[in-house]
C-alpha cells in the first residue's frame, strides 16, 4: 500500500509512523485510519520491527477529526454495503484502537505537540505514552456534539479512573501535558528536541536482548487480562504459556545465555513461532 498521510521508517528494529499531514496539524482522515491500519499490519508480519513509536508530523500530534466536510463530518455511509442507510457504522478512530490492541509488538506514543479527539484517544491504546513540553491534550468530544470515541470508554478510565475520566469528557477542556502526567495519562514530559530519542532510547530496550515472541506475547496477556472477571484466567494463560514457551528455543537461550554470562541471541519469530494456544481470545469487531 503507498502511504500519504503517513510515514513508515524502520531503523535498527525501531519502526516509526508518523502522521504525514502537518499543513492540516494531522487532522485524522478516513485514509489515514486504513494507512495506519495496514502500517500495524506491515509491522506485526515484518520480523525486523521489534517496536512501533507513533509520533506527528509538524508542530502537532493530530488535531482530531478532519472537520473539512462540515456537519457532514460523523453522518458518512461507512464502508458495510449491508448497513441500513440511516444505522450506526463502524467507528473509524474504534477500528484503528482495536488494530492496535491486537498488535504483536510494543506500541509507544510520542507526542510531539496538541492531540485532541481522535489524537488523544488513539494514544489511549499505545502501551506508553511520552510527551513534549508543547503537547497539551482534549477529550472534546461533548464540545462537538458527540461521544467519546476509538474505544476511550474502555481505555481512558483503566488508565487514569474513572472520576478523572469523567472531568475530560465531560469539561471537553484542552489541557497540558504537566496535567497527563499528574494523572498518569503519559509517562514523561521531554524537550521537543529530545522526544523522539528519548522514545527510541526506550523503545530499543525492549528491542535488545529480549525474546520477540515473548514480548508478542505479554502484550497480549497483559492487555487482555484487564477485562477478566477472576484472577484465575489469568492463572490459566499464565500456565499455557509457560508450558509452551518453556519448550522454545527462546528459553534454551535464554537459560543458557544466564548460566554462561552472556548476551542472549533470541532466534524465534513471531511469524512462525508464536505456540499453539494463541490466540486464545476472540477478536470482536462492529459489523
Amino acid at each position: 500500500m503507498h502511504y500519504e498521510q503517513i510515514l513508515y521508517e524502520i531503523d535498527a528494529g525501531i519502526l516509526t509512523i508518523t502522521l504525514n499531514r502537518p499543513d492540516k496539524l494531522n487532522a485524522f482522515t478516513g485514509q489515514m485510519m486504513k494507512e495506519l491500519i495496514n502500517a500495524l499490519d506491515r509491522a506485526d508480519a515484518d520480523d525486523e520491527v521489534k517496536a512501533i513509536i507513533f509520533t506527528g508530523a509538524g508542530r502537532a500530534f493530530c488535531a482530531g477529526a478532519d472537520l473539512s466536510a462540515g456537519s457532514e463530518t460523523f453522518k458518512s455511509s461507512g464502508n458495510n454495503p449491508d448497513r441500513k442507510p440511516d444505522g450506526p457504522k463502524a467507528d473509524g478512530g474504534g477500528l484503528l484502537t482495536l488494530r492496535i490492541y491486537e498488535c504483536l509488538k510494543p506500541v509507544i506514543s510520542a507526542c510531539n505537540g496538541p492531540a485532541v479527539g481522535i489524537g488523544a484517544t488513539m494514544q489511549c491504546a499505545m502501551d506508553i505514552r511520552l510527551a513534549s513540553d508543547k503537547a497539551k491534550y482534549g477529550f472534546v468530544f461533548a464540545k462537538r456534539g458527540i461521544v467519546p470515541e476509538a474505544c476511550s470508554s474502555w481505555f481512558l478510565p483503566r488508565l487514569v479512573g474513572i472520576s478523572q475520566a469523567l472531568e475530560w469528557t465531560y469539561t471537553g477542556r484542552v489541557f497540558a501535558a504537566t496535567e497527563a502526567l499528574e494523572h498518569g495519562l503519559i509517562r514523561s514530559i521531554h524537550s521537543s528536541n529530545s522526544l523522539l530519542a528519548e522514545a527510541r532510547q526506550l523503545a530499543q530496550q525492549f528491542a535488545d536482548q529480549n525474546s520477540s515472541v515473548s514480548i508478542a506475547l505479554t502484550r497480549q496477556m497483559m492487555w487482555k487480562m484487564l477485562g477478566a472477571e477472576h484472577p484465575v484466567e489469568a492463572h490459566n494463560i499464565d500456565s499455557r504459556g509457560v508450558f509452551y514457551t518453556g519448550k522454545s528455543a527462546d528459553a534454551t537461550e535464554g537459560i543458557e545465555s544466564f548460566l554462561e554470562k552472556r548476551p542472549a541471541s533470541f532466534r524465534d519469530k513471531v511469524s512462525e513461532h508464536m505456540p499453539e494456544f494463541f490466540p486464545w481470545f476472540k477478536k470482536r469487531h462492529f459489523e
